[in-house]
């Protein structure tokens, strides 16, 4: 008997969890930020992950004391990270847990704090996989997503654009950040967290489980159909 309960909808986060993407916004706002004189500490990093791009910009600002508006901050952001974004890769274990839910009939969603043309960028390549998903909801971009995580109102959103509008409990979200799993649980859903390696263990303690690779994950242990 597992200890989780049943789910038979999965909606996962993109940045960080599917796409290896943190390395570049990590190299990309530590340049923005050296160019202001600026140090990118890791709690700080830790605090913006998940967050919609101009939250991250206005907590990045209060923190660091800066002199500019968080639009200003996000135009250099965006500046720096848009080129080197056209070749991110899939991480460990995504495109086989995408394309084994797929071919299972289980209902998948992307539910991402990206904006409209860096998440174009980013998946432009990648389309045989993304294609795959029932729907995207881009939470910086959505008009129904009022609040960005942590808030709930992503992964509501995401569940009720399903065609039979799951209960929160059936859906299983997949996430990389503290804030995203806070939103998830907010929700009232389940969520597995596979954690950047610079997040202390007692931030991942709210997720329903934690692995260190989506490799790890046993589809089973959710009700959901094994791997063969």
């Amino acid at each position: 008997m597992s200890k989780y309960t049943p789910v038979t909808h999965v909606i996962f986060d993109m940045d960080g969890l599917l796409l290896d993407t943190e390395k570049v916004y990590l190299s990309s706002i530590t340049e923005v930020l050296k160019n202001h004189g600026k140090d990118y500490p890791n709690d700080l990093r830790v605090r913006v992950m998940g967050t919609i791009p101009i939250n991250t910009a206005s907590i990045i600002i209060k923190e660091l004391e800066m002199d500019i508006t968080p639009v200003d901050l996000l135009a250099e952001f965006h500046e720096n990270q848009i080129v080197k974004m056209e070749n991110v890769p899939f991480l460990p274990g995504a495109e086989r847990l995408i394309n084994h839910l797929y071919t299972n009939n289980v209902p998948i969603a992307v539910a991402t704090s990206s904006g409209k043309d860096t998440f174009k960028v980013k998946t432009a390549k990648h389309q045989h996989i993304f294609s795959k998903f029932h729907h995207i909801v881009l939470g910086s971009a959505d008009s129904e997503v009022k609040q960005g995580k942590p808030a709930p109102d992503i992964f509501l959103v995401c569940a009720s654009r399903f065609d039979d509008k799951p209960l929160p409990e059936k859906c299983l979200v997949f996430e990389d950040a503290p804030n995203g799993v806070t939103g998830a649980r907010a929700a009232g859903m389940q969520t597995v967290m596979v954690p950047d390696k610079i997040i202390p263990t007692e931030m991942t303690s709210h997720a329903t489980q934690v692995i260190s690779s989506l490799l790890d994950f046993k589809p089973e242990d959710f009700g959901l159909p094994p791997f063969q």
